[in-house]
């Protein structure tokens, strides 16, 4: 159990209120409690917080709310998310091998880790310290898992793909197989070398059944901080810069380099040898042609990905070709006459 002031301190906020008021939680508004925090980040939500039986609330600097503990912030939604963390931490790791787990004699493995019913740990793979491996994941030979990672039921690293410290691998996700790379000639397709590596950062995150493929020859990088939604493809050689985020059932084609701070909407499609600068906007179901480079900081939407202004012009004219096709079909009728 917190305090009011303690979360204020914690947070750098300015408190108005009790600042003795209990803390314990977070929730919506409609379903808190009174110990529970809340927040508030636009006024059209003010009457929403009001009516909540939660007592303590996150506000934007100068928003009052009458009867409530308010904590003023820069960015109330951010840090409602600090403050929850803070509030609801990871339960402590408690550290055992499974007596079902097979570990390789001469795998790695650091004190203070957790290794779960039938997980495979294979030749020289590493464990770092305080990391977690739920049941039936798979570490291949030479793998490298860094301190405080969390890898969820079936998570699979193929031979010698490498995550950094603090990564969260959801169920199902797939690090270091082959990507799809394929030369024609003497009438069949034959296998490129796919014998690169993949290379996770710092606190990453990626979802259930998301797959990141070696490099054929090189690396497939993903920065520190990249967050990777459910059932997102990553082709041989991909590099996503740092803090980037990527929606669900996305596509990237090998070769194509993402910069920092990127976010790639659900279901966009990249084709491979593209380039996207830091801090572009890919808009959802955006198709970016092969080669292709989006300029740092540009909004680009639809097929092929263009400007969002030039998109919403073309759009619009779209939506208009039923009535213009009846003025034209009327058109020609007057002329007939």
């Amino acid at each position: 159990m917190r305090t009011a002031n303690e979360l204020a301190e914690f947070l750098g906020a300015t408190i108005l209120g009790n600042g003795n008021l209990p803390v314990s939680g977070v929730a919506n508004p409609d379903a808190a409690r009174a110990e529970d925090l809340i927040y508030v980040d636009s006024p059209r939500h003010l009457e929403r917080a009001a009516g909540s039986e939660a007592l303590c609330v996150l506000v934007p600097a100068g928003m009052e709310l009458a009867g409530k503990t308010t904590l003023e912030v820069k960015s109330p939604k951010f840090a409602f998310a600090k403050a929850a963390a803070w509030l609801l931490p990871r339960p402590a790791l408690r550290a055992e091998i499974h007596p079902t787990a097979i570990v390789a004699n001469s795998a790695r493995l650091s004190a203070g880790i957790r290794i779960g019913p039938y997980v495979v740990i294979e030749d020289e793979a590493e464990i770092g310290h305080g990391s977690e491996l739920d049941a039936f994941c798979f570490i291949g030979r030479g793998a490298k898992v860094g301190r405080d990672c969390r890898l969820h039921p079936r998570v699979t690293l193929y031979a010698g793909a490498t995550i950094k410290d603090r990564v969260e691998l959801h169920s199902g996700v797939v690090i270091g197989a082959d990507g799809f790379g394929y030369v024609f000639g003497e009438g069949r397709h034959v296998k490129f070398p796919q014998v690169g590596r993949v290379e996770v950062g710092d606190d990453v995150e990626i979802g259930c059944n998301s797959c990141v493929d070696r490099g054929s020859l090189d690396a497939t990088e993903i920065a520190a901080g990249v967050k990777i939604d459910n059932l997102v493809q990553i082709a041989h050689n991909v590099k996503i810069g740092e803090n980037s985020v990527v929606a669900a059932q996305v596509g990237i084609s090998g070769s194509t380099s993402i910069g920092d701070s990127v976010m790639i909407g659900g279901q966009v499609g990249i084709a491979d040898h593209c380039t996207v600068e830091n801090g572009a906007i890919l808009g959802a179901q955006a198709g970016i042609p092969t080669g292709k480079t989006i300029r740092g900081g540009d909004v680009v939407w639809g097929t092929p990905a263009r400007p969002i202004e030039r998109f919403k012009e073309q759009y619009g004219w779209i939506s208009r070709l039923p009535d213009l096709a009846s003025r034209i079909r009327k058109l020609e009728d007057d002329r007939k006459r």
